[in-house]
C-alpha cells in the first residue's frame, strides 16, 4: 500500500488493474443487447489469483435502483443516513462523547444483508484461512459496499487480534460518499484510511449524489441510474431527459452549499452566516472517506488524503462554463461514471502519482489570474485558494499536535512524577494518597492538589482542541498518548474524587460518576479502550474510589446492606480483577484506608466469602 497515498508500488498497480477488470461489464452496447437483467444488489463475486500475491478479490456489483440508494432513516430522512451498527462497526464513533458514526442507510442495509443471507462471511474466513490478502472492489454504490465491508474486515481483525493479518486492500471506482464526518475522522483514527483508494474521474456525477437530499430526489435519482444502466433501454442515449437536469442542479446547489460552509469552518470564519445557513439549509452529512486518486489524465492520478479538500474538489470540478449549457454540463458528468474502464490498461504503464496538495499550494494564481491548470485539472482561482486552505488547516492541526508532544507533554510527565512520589509517601506512612488528600493535613497534600489543578489545565487544553478538531484524526489512537493518558487517569483521577467527596458535592450535584467526572477522564479512558479493543465503559478501574464512597453514603443515609448487597460484590469483584491485573493500586488494601476501614464494618459471612478478603490485611 504507498504510505501516505503518494505513490503505487508494481504490486499495487496489478492488484488494480485486476480489480477494474472485475469492477467492469463488457461494453455498455454489447451489455444491453447480451447480458442477462442485473444481479441483485446483494450479490458479490470472489475471484481467487496468485499474482503477485496470494489474494481473494470480492467483487460488488452496482445497484441501478433507486431504493438502493436512497432508505428513509429515522431523523435523517432528508440524506437516508443512519446510524451505524455498534456490533458490526465498533470503532465507527467519536471517542470521549460516543456519539455513533452515520452512513448511508441503503448501503449499510445491503451489506447487512450480504453477510447474513449470502456467503460473504465464509468465503472471506476461507480465503484468510488460506493466507490470502483480502481485497474489496466495486464500482458506482458497488464501492460503498466494498468501502463498509473493508472497515467489517478491519473490525473483526483487530478485535480478534489478528495482528499477522495483512491488511484489506479496498478500491473503488466512481463510488459514492458513504458516511459521515465522525465515519471518516473513526477511519482515519485507526489508520485505515490508506487502505481504502478512491478512483475518480473529476466530473462523474456519482460520487456526489449523497450531498443532495435523497428523500426529496428519488425520481431524479433513478432516472439518472436508468440512464446509466447499461441493462435499459435509456442507456447512453443522443440526450438527457428534463429530470436530469433538474436534478443536476440541484445536486450542483447543495454541493456549492456544503462546499461553502466547510471552507468557512476551515478558515476560520467566524460569521453568523454560518449560523444562518444551517437554520434554514439542512447540509448533507456526507464527507469523503479514505484516499482519493482523481484521474486527471491518462499519465497522471492526482492524491488527496485530505477530506477536506477532497470535498472542495467534488465542487470545483463542477463548476459550469459560462458558454456551456446546464444540460450538456449533465450529459457531460453522467457520461465519466463509465470512464473508468480505461484504468486496466493504464496501470500497466508509468502512471505519476501527484500530491495534488502540495502543487496546488506552490503554484497559486496572483490576482490577476482568474483560473489555472494544476496537474491536469482547470481550477478557479477561488478553487486554489480553498484547496490551499484545507491544506493549511491540516498543517495547523499537525503543528498544534507537535507543540503539544513538546512542552505539554514534557509538563505532564514531570507532573506525574511529582505526584507518584506523594503516592509513595503516603504509602510508607501507611496511609491511601486518596485518603490523604482528602484530610488535606500536610504541606505535601497542598502541592499535589497544585499538580492535579496544573494537570487538569493541559488536559483540559487538550481536550477542547479535540473537540473544535484542532488535532489531526490520528492522534486519539496514538500509542504513547493513549498510554499517557491512561497513566494519568489511573493517578490523578482518585484525587479528582477526594476532593469532590471532601467538599461534598455530591449532596447538592449529584453521584461523581453520573453528574462530577471531567471529561479529561472520559476521553482518556475510551482511548484505552479503543486501543485495547475491549467493551466501551469497561475501565472504570480510576472511579474506584467513587463507587466505594457511594456505597458508604447510602449505607450511612439508611439503606442497609442487602439493599447494597448486589453492587458490593460487583465492586469486590471489580476490584479484585483491577488489582490482579496490575491497574488498581495496592494502597486500596492499607490497613488504614478508608475502604479497607469501611468493608470491615460489613456483615462477617459476607467478608469470610468476599473475593478480596485475602488481600486486606
Amino acid at each position: 500500500m504507498p504510505a501516505a497515498a503518494a505513490a503505487l508500488s508494481d504490486d499495487d498497480r496489478l492488484v488494480v488493474a485486476h480489480c477494474a477488470a472485475l469492477s467492469f461489464p463488457p461494453p455498455p452496447a454489447a451489455a444491453a443487447a447480451t447480458q442477462p437483467p442485473p444481479s441483485p444488489p446483494s450479490s458479490f463475486q470472489v475471484h481467487h489469483a496468485s499474482h503477485p500475491y496470494p489474494c481473494a478479490a470480492f467483487a460488488f456489483p452496482p445497484s441501478w435502483s433507486a431504493p438502493g440508494w436512497a432508505a428513509a432513516a429515522a431523523g435523517r430522512a432528508a440524506f437516508g443516513d443512519a446510524e451505524v451498527d455498534p456490533s458490526l462497526f465498533p470503532s465507527l464513533r467519536s471517542i470521549g462523547s460516543g456519539v455513533p458514526a452515520r452512513a448511508n442507510a441503503a448501503f449499510l442495509a445491503a451489506f447487512r444483508a450480504l453477510l447474513d443471507d449470502s456467503p460473504l462471511q465464509s468465503e472471506v474466513s476461507r480465503a484468510v484461512a488460506e493466507e490470502e490478502r483480502i481485497i474489496f472492489t466495486g464500482h458506482s454504490s458497488g464501492g460503498a459496499i466494498a468501502t463498509l465491508a473493508s472497515i467489517w474486515f478491519l473490525e473483526t481483525c483487530t478485535r480478534r487480534g489478528s495482528v499477522n493479518q495483512a491488511h484489506p486492500f479496498c478500491v473503488t471506482f466512481g463510488t459514492p460518499l458513504v458516511g459521515d464526518n465522525t465515519f471518516n475522522h473513526a477511519v482515519r483514527r485507526e489508520g485505515w484510511s490508506q487502505c481504502i483508494l478512491n478512483f475518480v474521474v473529476p466530473v462523474d456525477i456519482i460520487p456526489r449524489i449523497p450531498l443532495t437530499p435523497l428523500a426529496s430526489a428519488t425520481e431524479g435519482i433513478q432516472a439518472v441510474l436508468d440512464w446509466l444502466s447499461p441493462h435499459t433501454p435509456n442507456f447512453s442515449p443522443s440526450g438527457i431527459p428534463l429530470i436530469i437536469s433538474q436534478f443536476y442542479e440541484n445536486l450542483l446547489r447543495s454541493t456549492l452549499s456544503i462546499a461553502s460552509y466547510e471552507a468557512c469552518s476551515f478558515m476560520g470564519c467566524t460569521s453568523s452566516i454560518l449560523g444562518t445557513l444551517t437554520s434554514f439549509i439542512e447540509l448533507s452529512p456526507y464527507r469523503p472517506c479514505g484516499t482519493y486518486l482523481f484521474l486527471t489524465s491518462s499519465e497522471q492520478l492526482a492524491v488527496l488524503t485530505n477530506s477536506h479538500a477532497v470535498l472542495q474538489l467534488l465542487f470545483y470540478c463542477l463548476q459550469l462554463d459560462p458558454q456551456q449549457q446546464l444540460r450538456d454540463a449533465a450529459e457531460r458528468s453522467l457520461s465519466a461514471h463509465w470512464q473508468y474502464e480505461p484504468i486496466k490498461q493504464s496501470m500497466m504503464q508509468e502512471i505519476v502519482c501527484v500530491d495534488y496538495l502540495g502543487v496546488v499550494s506552490s503554484t497559486l494564481p496572483g490576482r490577476q489570474m482568474s483560473s489555472t491548470i494544476v496537474g491536469g485539472l482547470e481550477l478557479s482561482k477561488e478553487a486554489m485558494l480553498s484547496l490551499s486552505a484545507a491544506g493549511q488547516w491540516e498543517k495547523q492541526r499537525e503543528t498544534n499536535q507537535a507543540k503539544i508532544d513538546g512542552a505539554n507533554c514534557t509538563k505532564i510527565r514531570e507532573a506525574l512524577k511529582s505526584l507518584n512520589e506523594y503516592k509513595r509517601t503516603c504509602e510508607l506512612h501507611e496511609v491511601s494518597y486518596y485518603d490523604s488528600f482528602k484530610l488535606q493535613r500536610e504541606v505535601h497534600d497542598f502541592h499535589a492538589n497544585v499538580t492535579r489543578l496544573e494537570l487538569a489545565g493541559l488536559w483540559d487544553e487538550i481536550v477542547e482542541m479535540l473537540r473544535r478538531r484542532e488535532l489531526p484524526d490520528g492522534f486519539e489512537g496514538r500509542q504513547d498518548w493513549v498510554n499517557l493518558g491512561t497513566l494519568y487517569r489511573r493517578l490523578v483521577e482518585p484525587l479528582d474524587i477526594a476532593n469532590y467527596y471532601r467538599h461534598s458535592k455530591n449532596e447538592d450535584t449529584g453521584s461523581y460518576l453520573s453528574k462530577g467526572r471531567p471529561r479529561r477522564y472520559k476521553y482518556t479512558q475510551e482511548w484505552h479502550e479503543q486501543l485495547q479493543r475491549i467493551s466501551f465503559g469497561s475501565s472504570l478501574e480510576s472511579c474506584f474510589w467513587a463507587m466505594a464512597e457511594e456505597l458508604q453514603a447510602e449505607i450511612a443515609n439508611g439503606k442497609t446492606f442487602e439493599d447494597v448487597r448486589q453492587r458490593v460484590v460487583k465492586l469486590e469483584s471489580d476490584a479484585h480483577g483491577w488489582f490482579m491485573s496490575g491497574s488498581l493500586g495496592k494502597d486500596i488494601f492499607l490497613s488504614r484506608s478508608s475502604f479497607v476501614i469501611w468493608w470491615k464494618t460489613l456483615p462477617e459471612k459476607h467478608r469470610s466469602a468476599s473475593c478480596i478478603a485475602k488481600l486486606v490485611p
